[in-house]
């Protein structure tokens, strides 16, 4: 079983490398594409896996943050969330992993409940953030937002670092389990 590590790869200069994760291929594609046209001091690279383990591949680039996409209306959605977290090595829970549920929206069509990937999250101590896809102007915000977040990831914002933003988001956004 292949596990990926952060420190598997040396860093690239000034380079930035996000993985999103997820069986929601045309949404993570316009996730990817939003966040390409975003500005960035780095160099910018995003990739797609439908689940992990990643293929062995000496040219893979470092993953500087991972995003585990779910999307509310599907359980296979989250089955395969739950099932690649199994491949990925602890130390990447110390603020490069950040959970992405899509589909609250229309909640009456969500075949998870919120609460369902909100105690996943808590269990991996990650940061769950939640944005509905599909809307243009909601997933141009996310990208925004997930841009600054993966270069404080890859350290290239001085003075903040991956677990100073992981404690700030877990005291900000997470209610503690026994609020669930």
């Amino acid at each position: 079983m292949s596990v990926l590590r952060p420190l598997d790869k040396l860093p690239g200069l000034n380079t930035a490398t996000i993985l999103l994760v997820g069986t929601e291929d045309d949404l993570l594609q316009q996730l990817a594409d939003a966040m390409l046209k975003e500005d960035c001091t780095s160099e910018l690279k995003v990739h797609l896996a439908k689940s992990l383990p990643l293929p062995a591949s000496v040219d893979r680039p470092r993953i500087d943050l991972i995003v585990f996409v779910v999307n509310l209306h599907s359980r296979h959605s989250l089955r395969n969330v739950e099932e690649s977290l199994h491949h990925v090595d602890a130390t990447f829970f110390l603020g490069k992993v950040s959970f992405l549920a899509t589909g609250a929206g229309r909640e009456s069509h969500c075949s998870i409940h919120r609460n369902t990937v909100v105690k996943l999250a808590h269990t991996y101590r990650s940061p769950l953030l939640f944005c509905d896809l599909e809307i243009e102007d909601f997933r141009a915000t996310m990208a925004q937002r997930l841009v600054r977040t993966l270069q404080i990831c890859a350290g290239h914002v001085p003075g903040v670092s991956a677990l100073t933003l992981l404690s700030l988001l877990q005291s900000s956004e997470n209610p503690s389990l026994e609020d669930l």
